[in-house]
């Protein structure tokens, strides 16, 4: 067996036996990868597809660029620690809130894939967005599919040059655009386009470019290599699947045994089924696979396969539905539509969806709870305790208060929990928009009120003419 130019080979010993000299043989360890040109097709799916395209780039790109106030309406600033969410700002002791994003988003994914597989893949997920408009790109500037594969396995000419570099260079424009506006999710983004236009902030232009190469060689490059044979999520969906699960399907009943006619030939009458065999639904995949011989787990859901073949079945003036999204009960049962839904509502979907229910209600009403104001306090260890003038016993602590709020406010401070308990330093500090402060506070009792050892305290600290108030328990040290 000949090798592809290029592919990797590895060379075995073969030695007959009873023989003193050795032959070679040549054993390929793989198949070289061929490159997939998806042919574009028009349809329900398509139009869905590039519906999501539009909506999830327009908040992409578009969220960074509005404002709340005076700030950026969406921004993670790691160097001040805050996370500004509209209205909310978040510290990071409400890292909390993360946690039960990231457990939401978990489980509808869960919820989503055994309801109707890998929807998130086939319409949502950033790897299928951008590949979708690279190859949109591609298309205009090389043409179509056919267009395109001359190109690639014709000699280099002034045509094949100027539209390879124009591809390119848009290419390039789009994921350094992409990269540029992620990063100006966590660096002010209109501070961050003059910084790199003054060619400042070093950091910044690393992950910009960073992240414009990402784009550039996941879109551009390994497109399906991603979801086949690098992303997680291909692999464990089979664990999520059921036969009750929503997927792109093809009736073999149907259509087999395939072959290609004539429009006035009675197919039936030909012992043939309704796939005339013209590969339509490959040439579309973007994945490239053949949804006729089965589920696969390279199928990503987007539904292109079903626009291909319905196209056909309204040429040939067959029924549509030969490929459609359906169960693998409901294509073995041959149950309608309306028989396969029912069955959505099945033990491990309403699971699901209790959990889910119950953690956004509960994130939710944290959220409207939640105090806008954090406090920290840390004992000085410099001095535990000490006799001060007038007889008193003091103890020394150093209290951060974090305003979460977006205007100035002004807290008071009072302790209570012992007797004689009060505050030695000032009472009353003023903390601008959104920002923390650490405050020295003194606590002093009367020396002798106390039996020695260590003493529950707890520190009040009051928003004047607002209903923010925190409560953090401390100790107060009475020495022997």
């Amino acid at each position: 067996m000949k090798p592809a130019e290029g592919q990797p080979r590895k060379v075995i010993p073969i030695t007959p036996v009873g023989a003193e000299s050795s032959q070679t043989e040549v054993i390929s360890l793989y198949e070289a990868q061929k490159k997939i040109y998806p042919r574009s097709i028009s349809g329900v799916f398509a139009r869905w597809r590039w519906a999501m395209v539009f909506l999830t780039q327009l908040v992409f790109y578009g969220l960074p660029w509005l404002e709340w106030g005076q700030r950026q309406m969406v921004l993670f600033d790691l160097g001040a620690r805050r996370f500004y969410i509209f209205g909310l700002v978040l510290y990071p002791q409400d890292f909390i809130y993360l946690t039960g994003l990231l457990i939401i988003s978990a489980l509808s994914l869960f919820l989503f894939t055994a309801v109707a597989g890998r929807l998130w893949c086939g319409f949502s997920c950033p790897q299928t967005v951008y590949t979708e408009m690279f190859m949109w790109i591609e298309h205009k500037v090389e043409g179509d599919r056919s267009a395109r594969m001359r190109l690639d396995n014709g000699p280099w000419t002034f045509e094949k040059i100027w539209k390879k570099s124009v591809k390119q260079a848009i290419w390039i424009a789009v994921a350094f655009w992409t990269g540029f506006t992620f990063v100006g999710y966590f660096v002010p983004i209109r501070e961050l386009g003059g910084e790199l236009l003054a060619l400042q902030g070093g950091w910044q232009i690393f992950w910009v470019i960073f992240y414009g190469l990402a784009t550039y060689g996941n879109a551009g490059f390994l497109r399906e290599q991603v979801c086949k044979y690098m992303c997680p999520y291909a692999r464990f969906q089979s664990a999520m699947f059921d036969r009750d699960t929503l997927v792109v399907s093809y009736d073999p009943e149907r259509g087999e045994p395939r072959g290609p006619r004539n429009k006035t030939v009675d197919h039936k009458a030909a012992g043939l089924g309704d796939c005339i065999d013209c590969t339509l639904c490959v040439q579309v995949c973007p994945t490239g696979i053949d949804i006729r011989n089965g589920l696969q787990y390279e199928c990503i859901g987007c539904g292109l396969c079903v626009d291909a073949c319905n196209t056909v079945m309204d040429k040939m003036k067959y029924p549509r539905g030969l490929i459609r999204f359906s169960t693998q009960n409901g294509v073995k049962n041959h149950w309608t539509q309306s028989q396969m839904l029912k069955r959505v509502l099945r033990p491990r979907v309403l699971f699901y969806s209790a959990v889910l229910v119950v953690l956004c209600i509960g994130m939710l009403a944290s959220l409207v709870v939640r105090t806008p104001l954090k406090v920290d306090i840390v004992r000085d260890r410099a001095a535990l305790s000490r006799i001060v003038a007038g007889g008193k016993l003091e103890n020394i602590y150093r209290l951060q208060i974090m305003n979460a709020t977006e205007g100035a406010q002004r807290y008071t401070i009072s302790a209570h929990g012992m007797e004689g308990l009060e505050v030695a330093s000032e009472t009353a500090i003023d903390i601008g928009p959104a920002e923390s402060r650490w405050v020295v506070v003194r606590l002093q009792i009367p020396y002798g009120s106390a039996s020695p050892g260590s003493h529950t305290v707890y520190f009040d600290i009051q928003a004047q003419g607002d209903k923010a108030q925190v409560a953090e328990k401390s100790v107060f040290l009475v020495p022997r």
